[in-house]
């Protein structure tokens, strides 16, 4: 019998340490089982303290970055920070890498490449293992204060799903809802763990979606579109896979006119707009969006699809501010339900 995944979310009350802690304890009592935040030091406190602070507030949730990166936090830091959190949580951290993209784009770096994030997650495995670990130094290093946290990989294109299949304890794909994408990533999860003699069933699966929380049509194909651009900006093999057509201006041309980028525009609307040459499939390739019962689908078919999910992540766009109810016209809410409690009580029960 196929399990039902377990939920998380990455946005939360950002406006201090004390509401993100409320808000994820929140988040537990309506059933979340993991609070995951995105890092980007330049518009976030640090994640690893706002965790601390969360897991002794907590009892059950799961708690970690979604995601870390090689770029910004040497593997031996981040395997530190991950084992005091987890030690603190009673043992329940998680660490997830992944290239970095706009954390490290605000900062003038560039993105890891697929050898630099291999290469970091083996490290900080081992290091969390409590190996010693030859670097090069006068002696071999060890983390001293080791902890078995899991160490997940977030990945949209197939290279990089192969590499995390043969390395991570688990693998976010980032690759949308379309069938064959999501087909074509457990081909490659699949052909990865193959080259390392690991089953596949070993391997976490991870779902992320965007979820317009709005059931206007107009808007929910204007953000749709933006999303779906989102994700040709950064692997366009998502389009090519699928057979998905680009038939507008270069993706770069477009990009000088969204900041900083098509996923995190502050106007949807307006940055789905540009790239209204998207048609309907495409739109609705890559994000959920309807009642509760059109996202229960298209989860489900997902899943289906994929065979299984251990942790899904909805994270909803536009980000609602602290405490707003659904934003815009997702009139199938109760009045003054915001996301969490919205997607708690009409999407989870569903599945």
């Amino acid at each position: 019998m196929r399990k039902t995944p377990k939920f998380g979310l990455n946005r939360f009350d950002w406006t201090s340490t004390e509401a993100f802690a409320a808000d994820v304890r929140r988040a537990e009592e309506l059933g979340f089982a993991y609070a995951l935040i995105p890092w980007n030091p330049l518009s976030r406190p640090d994640p690893y303290m706002q965790l601390a602070v969360a897991a002794v507030r907590t009892s059950q949730i799961r708690l970690g970055l979604l995601l870390d990166n090689p770029v910004l936090h040497h593997p031996a830091t981040s395997a530190s920070s991950s084992a005091t959190l987890d030690e603190i949580s009673g043992g329940r951290a998680l660490l997830t890498y992944g290239i970095g993209d706009t954390a490290v784009r605000w900062l003038g770096l560039h993105p890891a490449r697929i050898a630099e994030l291999e290469e970091a997650t083996v490290l900080a495995r081992r290091l969390l293992a409590g190996e010693q670990v030859e670097v090069g130094a006068v002696r071999p290093a060890r983390l001293r204060h080791a902890r078995p946290v899991p160490v997940w990989i977030a990945a949209g294109g197939p290279k990089t799903i192969e590499m995390a299949a043969r390395v991570a304890d688990g693998v976010f794909l980032r690759v949308g809802r379309h069938p064959e994408n999501l087909r074509h990533a457990m081909a490659h999860l699949r052909r990865g763990a193959a080259t390392t003699g690991r089953n596949p069933d070993d391997i976490g699966i991870g779902l992320i979606f965007h979820t317009v929380t709005s059931d206007d049509p107009v808007e929910i194909h204007a953000i749709s579109r933006s999303m779906a651009a989102g994700y040709y900006e950064y692997s366009p093999a998502l389009f090519e896979i699928p057979g998905l057509l680009w038939n507008g201006p270069p993706i770069d041309d477009l990009k000088k006119q969204i900041y900083p980028d098509f996923h995190h525009a502050p106007d949807l609307l307006a940055s789905g707009n540009l790239v209204h040459f998207l048609d309907d499939e495409t739109a609705d390739s890559f994000s959920l969006f309807g009642t509760a019962q059109d996202i229960a689908r298209q989860l489900q078919r997902a899943i289906e699809i994929t065979g299984r999910a251990d942790i899904v992540v909805p994270h909803p766009v536009p980000m609602p501010k602290p405490g707003e109810p659904i934003i815009r016209a997702l009139r199938s809410a109760p009045d003054g339900a915001d996301y969490k409690t919205w997607f708690a009580s009409e999407v989870i029960p569903l599945l």
